[in-house]
C-alpha cells in the first residue's frame, strides 16, 4: 500500500459482474468522486459504477497484484 493510495480512500468502482469489479479512479473528497460517478454514468450507460470508502485498514488487508 503506497502513501497515495492511503491519501484517497474514495473510489469509483465498474463493476464488471457479481464477482468481478475494477477501481476506475481515487479521491480524497466524496464530492469529487460522486462528480466523476455522474459523467461516466452518462457517458457510457450501459455500465455500472459505484463509488465506494476503503479505510486505509481495510487497503492493507488486500493482497499486492
Amino acid at each position: 500500500m503506497t502513501y497515495q493510495t492511503q491519501l484517497r480512500p474514495w473510489c469509483i468502482v465498474r463493476q464488471r459482474s457479481e464477482k468481478q469489479s475494477t477501481i476506475v479512479e481515487r479521491f480524497r473528497r466524496y464530492q469529487d468522486a460522486d462528480a466523476l460517478l455522474q459523467l461516466l454514468r452518462r457517458q457510457t450507460p450501459g455500465s455500472k459504477f459505484a463509488v465506494t470508502f476503503e479505510p486505509p485498514a481495510a487497503i492493507a488487508a488486500k493482497p499486492a497484484h
